[in-house]
């Protein structure tokens, strides 16, 4: 990964992969642009990824410090059902 794409925000490195899914999608790209423009999707998905997860552990500090809370692992899919298990 460049300095480039670590120095992207969150919202930015979102933004050039939702563009990257459009022009796959798409299909007018030739296939070794395509490989390219997937290399560069998968490293743009990891860093979201790690972004995400930085600030996961940043929000369980917090609430860690804050005392008398509990910690509880973020999962957004069983939120959205009702799940509280």
């Amino acid at each position: 990964m460049t300095n480039e794409e670590t120095a992207l925000s969150f919202e930015q490195a979102m933004e050039k992969l939702e563009h990257i899914v459009l022009q796959l999608e798409n299909g007018d790209v030739p296939l070794e642009k395509a490989i390219e423009l997937f290399q560069e999707g998968m490293k743009l998905s990891q860093l979201c990824s790690q972004k995400l997860e930085h600030v996961e552990r940043k929000i369980e500090i917090l609430l860690e410090e804050e005392g008398g809370m509990v910690k509880k692992p973020f999962n957004p899919a069983a939120d959205e059902k009702g799940d509280n298990h």
